[in-house]
C-alpha cells in the first residue's frame, strides 16, 4: 500500500492532460492501423479459398459490399469523434460545463456550489443530450443510409425518434437516483467508498436484469409466447433433456426495426426464459433455432454468465479501489481546468487516466470471452447438433451480411466472439457438398 502511495505521489510531476491525449491519440491510431487493415479485407472481389464451401460468391460479394460501406463510414466518425474528444479535454470542455451546469442549478433554483449532488445531476444529464446530439447525424446516416442501402433498417423516423425520447428518460429515472447513491457514499464513508459504491452498484445491476425484460424491453418491442407447435415442442425437449428449468418462451417482434437476428435467454435460479427474434424463426429451420440455442443453453450449463459476471464485479471494484488514490488529488483536477475537487468530475476524469488498463482488460476479456463461445459451440456438438449449428452459422451469417474475411489482427482485439472460419473448424463437420448452396436457394428447395 505504501509503495503504492509513493507511486501516485511521484505522478504528480504528470501533467494529466497532457498524458490523456497522447495516450488516446497512440490508442485511435493503433486502432486506425487495425481497421485499416481489416478494410483491406473488405475491398477483395474474390472469396478466399478457405471459404469456397461456406458461401458463394454472390453471397461473399453482398457481405463485403455492405461491410465496406460500413468500415469506410467508420474511418470518419471515428476520426470526427476523436477530434471532438482531443477538443474537449484540451479545450477545458468538461470544466466548462461543469460551472455552466452550476450556474443554471443556482439561477433557476438557488441551489449554490454546495449542492454537489444536484449540480452532479444537471451536468450528467446535459453532457448526455449533450453526446446524443453530437452522434446523432452518425446513427441517421448509419441507420437510414447504410442498413436502408442493404435492407436491414426496418424502423421509420417517428419510431427512430420515440426509442430516443424514450431511451433519454429511462436514462433519467435511472440514472438519478443510482448516481446520487453513490456521489453521496463517496462523500460521506471515507477513503473505504469504494466497497460501499460497489456493492450499490451490484444491487442495482441486478436489479436491472430482473425488472429489464417486464418493465424496459416492453417499451420498445412486443414479447408474445410462442404458439403451441413443432418448434416449441423441440425447444421445451431439448431443455428438459439438460435440466434448463425454462419457464416461459417468448417471440420478439426484431422485425419491427431491424431484419438482423438474435436469441437470449435471461432470468435467476429456476424462472428462466428464452427469447427468439422473429427474424431469427424466418431465416433458420426448427433444427438449426435448436442448435443456436444448443449453443447459448452451454453458457448456461458451463456458468459462463455467472463467471463473467462475477469478474466483472472484480473489475469494478478494483477500479474503484484504484479511483479513491486520485479522488482527492487537488492537481488532478487543475490540470483539466477545474478549481474545485467535484467526485463526479473526478471519476469521469480516472476513466481517462485508466484508460491504458482499460484497455488491456477489454482485450484479455475478448480473450475469455472467445474461450467461452468456442465451449459453447462444443457443448451443442457434444448434444448432436454439430452439422445443424454449422448450417445455422452460415445461413445467418449469410442473412446478416457478416464479415466473411476477417483480419486476424482485428479480430483479435475487436471481437468476443471467433470468426465464423475459426468456429467451423472448431466444429470440425464438413459440408456434404463442395458446392455451397446460396440460401435463396435453400428456401426454394425447402418450399418444393
Amino acid at each position: 500500500m505504501d509503495t503504492l502511495i509513493q507511486l501516485l505521489d511521484a505522478l504528480d510531476g504528470i501533467d494529466y492532460k497532457k498524458y490523456v491525449i497522447v495516450f488516446s491519440c497512440a490508442i485511435f491510431g493503433f486502432e486506425q492501423y487495425l481497421n485499416h487493415r481489416q478494410h483491406r479485407r473488405y475491398l477483395m472481389p474474390n472469396r478466399p479459398k478457405e471459404l469456397a464451401d461456406i458461401v458463394t460468391e454472390e453471397d461473399f460479394k453482398k457481405a463485403q459490399s455492405y461491410n465496406s460501406d460500413k468500415s469506410r463510414f467508420g474511418f470518419v466518425h471515428d476520426v470526427i469523434k476523436q477530434a471532438e474528444s482531443v477538443a474537449l479535454l484540451y479545450y477545458n470542455g468538461m470544466a466548462w460545463l461543469w460551472y455552466a451546469s452550476g450556474h443554471l442549478l443556482e439561477t433557476y433554483t438557488g441551489y449554490g456550489p454546495e449542492y454537489q449532488i444536484l449540480q452532479s445531476l444537471v451536468f450528467s444529464i446535459l453532457f448526455s443530450w449533450y453526446s446524443t446530439l453530437t452522434s446523432l447525424p452518425f446513427s441517421l446516416y448509419s441507420n437510414f443510409v447504410i442498413e436502408e442501402k442493404h435492407g436491414f433498417n426496418k424502423q421509420t423516423l417517428g419510431l427512430y425518434f420515440s426509442d430516443l425520447l424514450k431511451q433519454q428518460l429511462i436514462m433519467v429515472v435511472l440514472m438519478c437516483p443510482i448516481l446520487s447513491v453513490c456521489l453521496w457514499i463517496m462523500q460521506s464513508t471515507g477513503d473505504n467508498f469504494f466497497f460501499y459504491v460497489w456493492v450499490v452498484l451490484m444491487v442495482f445491476q441486478l436489479f436491472i436484469i430482473t425488472i429489464y425484460p417486464s418493465v424496459i424491453q416492453p417499451l420498445f418491442n412486443k414479447l408474445t409466447p410462442m404458439d403451441e407447435g413443432e418448434l416449441r415442442t423441440q425447444i421445451e425437449s431439448l431443455a428438459a433433456r439438460i435440466h434448463f428449468p425454462l419457464k416461459k418462451l417468448y417471440v420478439i417482434d426484431g422485425s419491427k426495426r431491424s431484419s438482423h437476428s438474435n436469441a437470449y435467454f435471461y432470468g435467476f435460479g429456476k424462472n428462466k426464459q428464452i427469447v427468439l427474434f422473429d427474424t431469427l424463426i424466418e431465416q433458420s429451420d426448427n433444427d438449426e433455432i435448436c442448435a443456436v440455442l444448443a449453443h447459448e443453453l452451454g453458457h448456461w450449463k458451463m456458468s459462463h454468465t455467472l463467471k463473467l459476471l462475477v469478474v466483472t464485479q472484480l473489475y469494478t471494484v478494483t477500479m474503484f479501489w484504484f479511483f479513491s488514490f486520485f479522488i482527492h488529488n487537488a492537481k488532478f483536477y487543475r490540470d483539466f481546468g477545474f478549481h474545485t475537487t467535484p467526485v463526479l468530475i473526478g471519476f469521469v476524469l480516472f476513466q481517462c487516466i485508466y484508460a491504458p488498463v482499460d484497455s488491456t482488460i477489454s482485450f484479455l476479456m475478448h480473450v475469455y470471452q472467445r474461450k467461452n463461445e468456442y465451449e459453447a459451440d462444443a457443448f451443442a456438438l457434444q448434444l448432436g447438433f454439430a452439422s445443424k449449428l454449422r448450417s445455422a452459422l452460415i445461413k445467418l451469417s449469410v442473412k446478416n451480411l457478416g464479415g466473411f474475411n476477417m483480419d486476424p489482427w482485428y479480430s483479435a482485439w475487436n471481437n468476443s466472439h471467433p470468426t465464423l472460419t475459426e468456429r467451423l473448424n472448431k466444429l470440425g463437420v464438413q459440408p456434404s457438398t463442395d458446392k455451397p448452396i446460396s440460401v435463396d436457394e435453400k428456401e426454394s428447395k425447402k418450399d418444393l
